[in-house]
């Protein structure tokens, strides 16, 4: 009997801060609360997926400052930055991708030198609103 070694899911590392910040909803009267309400919302995308990326997808937000607290759930991991947010989030593309060169990594955020960061190590970039329509 063959065995067929499965591929490993889709890497979404979600920037936290700049994605709670892509809609002034008064986000920044509890820091804390965006991040876990953009945690909440990342379940259905960790299950369903994105329109380009079917699920179930490894999750992974990333928070820094007032949101460092935010706990994970079984969906989501949640990564506090001890630094730089954009910082932490490079590091985890670059351990992925070292564990496995052809692993898919896809970054969620909007700015535009970690944009170019995580481009250079391979991984793909969307912006905000791929996940906050979801």
């Amino acid at each position: 009997m063959e065995q067929y070694e499965t591929a490993p899911l889709l890497l979404l590392v979600v920037d936290g801060a700049n994605v709670v910040g892509s809609v002034p909803d008064g986000w920044w009267h509890d820091r804390h609360g965006a991040a876990e309400r953009l945690r909440d919302s990342l379940v259905a995308t960790a299950e369903r997926g994105l329109p380009e990326h079917p699920g179930p997808l490894e999750v992974v937000l990333v928070v820094e400052g007032a949101a460092r607290g935010v706990t994970g759930l079984p969906e989501v991991r949640v990564v506090p930055a001890d630094g730089s947010g954009d910082d932490r989030i490079v590091e985890l593309v670059r351990e992925a991708r070292a564990g496995d060169p052809a692993r898919a990594c896809l970054v969620v955020t909007a700015d535009r030198a970690l944009r170019a960061r995580v481009a250079e190590l391979g991984a793909d970039v969307t912006g905000p609103r791929s996940v906050r329509s979801q």
